[in-house]
This record gives C-alpha cells, sequence and structure tokens, in this order.
C-alpha cells in the first residue's frame, strides 16, 4: 500500500504566506483610493406645510423626511414630546393628532399638512393642569417624568375611545360599550412603556379622572 505522500509546506508557514501576501497588495493600492471622503449625504426634497399645533397655526417648510416628533422639538421647539425608542416601541413620542392618538415618530411631518396636533403643552400648563396631570401627581403616576407626557396624551385618547365605545383586543363584547376597568386601560395603554413600573398608579389616576367625567 502506498504511503500518502507528505505536504510540501507545513500548514504554519502557508499562514504566514498568506499573511505576507495580503500585507504586500494593501500596500500597493493608491493613498487617493485609501483616503476618498464619504459622499455627502443627497438632500432632500423641501414642502411647505401648515400646522395646527396646541390651536396655533404655523407654516414649515421641511424635508420631507421629517418625522413629526423632529419637527416638532427641532423645529416648533415643543420639547415635551420625548424621543424614546424612535421605533414606536416605547410610546414616549404620543401625540393627538385629528382626535388619535400617534406615534410621532412613525409619522412624517408632510402627512398631516393642514391638521390638528396636541401635544401635552396644549393639553395643560403648571398653572393650570389637565386633570390627567393632577391625578397623575396625585397618585404618583409620573416618577422619573420621561415617558409621562406620551402616557398622558395616550390617556386623554383613551377616555375618548371608550366614550365613542372603540373596542379594544380584551372587550367582551365588541358591540356594548366598552367598560372602563383596568384590564381595558393596560391593554390600551400596552404601547406606552413606563420603565419606572408605575403601571399600577397610572392606571388610578386615569380611572379617577374617567369616573369623575363618566
Amino acid at each position: 500500500m502506498d504511503c500518502p505522500t507528505p505536504p510540501l509546506i507545513s500548514r504554519r508557514d502557508a499562514l504566514i504566506v498568506s499573511a505576507a501576501t495580503a500585507a504586500a497588495v494593501s500596500s500597493c493600492v493608491p493613498a487617493t483610493a485609501a483616503a476618498q471622503p464619504a459622499l455627502p449625504a443627497a438632500a432632500g426634497a423641501q414642502m411647505k406645510l401648515s400646522l395646527t399645533v396646541n390651536g396655533q397655526a404655523h407654516s414649515l417648510q421641511l424635508d420631507t423626511r421629517t418625522t413629526l416628533l423632529d419637527a416638532l422639538r427641532e423645529h416648533l421647539h415643543l420639547t415635551g414630546t420625548k424621543k424614546g425608542c424612535d421605533h414606536g416601541q416605547c410610546g414616549a413620542c404620543t401625540v393627538i393628532a385629528d382626535g388619535r392618538r400617534i406615534n410621532a415618530c412613525l409619522s412624517l411631518a408632510v402627512m398631516h399638512d393642514g391638521g390638528q396636533v396636541t401635544t401635552i403643552e396644549g393639553l395643560g400648563t403648571p398653572q393650570r393642569m389637565h386633570p390627567l396631570q393632577v391625578a397623575f401627581v396625585k397618585h404618583d403616576g409620573y416618577q422619573c417624568g420621561y415617558c409621562t407626557p406620551g402616557q398622558i396624551c395616550s390617556a386623554v385618547a383613551v377616555i375618548d375611545e371608550v366614550k365613542r365605545g372603540i373596542p379594544s383586543h380584551v372587550s367582551a363584547d365588541i358591540n356594548a360599550r366598552p367598560l372602563l376597568s383596568a384590564e381595558e386601560l393596560r391593554e390600551r395603554l400596552s404601547g406606552n412603556i413606563c420603565r419606572c413600573g408605575a403601571y399600577s398608579n397610572i392606571v388610578d389616576a386615569i380611572i379617577e379622572v374617567a369616573g369623575s367625567r363618566a
């Protein structure tokens, strides 16, 4: 039986040769190619739009890629609406647009041309707080406070949804008026994340205000 022919080069020597070859090739690349600057990002199209925010009319000219969140924070300087995940997962940027709560980070500003937007600044002021703001303070539903603007805007819309009879995924009968129960509120506010874990206090605050308005 013939013996196998031993390799002409060892594995160690092959690795050394490969490394030396790669270094030689990279040294041959022209310096101008390696130092080529990155191309600037293409400028987006500009569009004029009008927005009524918290009852005040605004005329803006924005890049069509600007989100409603960035338009509110960076252009109108309404920083109460928070940028959290910027992916529509935390609810910190919730505002009320034309009567419906939305994640402002997932909506382009140009989609709301001529629309009405309410942010936390439009619900109440330190001198004249919205009843939900008062209830959040009373029940310690705000804690660190970062998610609170989105929580309160969402809660205002939730109370309106229940009054209009809009069911949720936990409504037992979609043809009956939903009950403003803790289960309903937890489901409806499940898109608003509170890292402080103040959920029970938030539910208590909303039930107090909703009950007084029933």
